[in-house]
């Protein structure tokens, strides 16, 4: 079972970054990001049940960039200041 969440946490980060490569998505993107924190969200839970510092240093990073790009994109569409939208 841990091997099989091992490759569906490693899929979720590199599939989404083989098609930012060919062109297929953005950095930027919600499916992008989305790939990459659930990904590496499993792969630092993965690595705290090991006590795998370096890699839960280094996933977590990734989760927490990840999830901060998704936040970012979700309070684009908010206007910002007064009901007209302008700030």
């Amino acid at each position: 079972m841990e091997i099989a969440l091992q490759f569906a946490g490693a899929l979720g980060i590199l599939v989404p970054f083989v098609f930012l490569q060919f062109g297929r998505t953005t950095a930027h993107s919600w499916p992008y990001l989305a790939g990459n924190l659930t990904g590496a969200a499993v792969l630092t839970w993965l690595a705290l049940r090991e006590a795998q510092w370096g890699f839960v240093i280094l996933q977590g990073v990734w989760a927490l960039a990840a999830l901060a790009g998704l936040v970012r994109l979700a309070g684009r569409g908010r206007p910002r200041g007064g009901a007209s939208g302008r700030a």
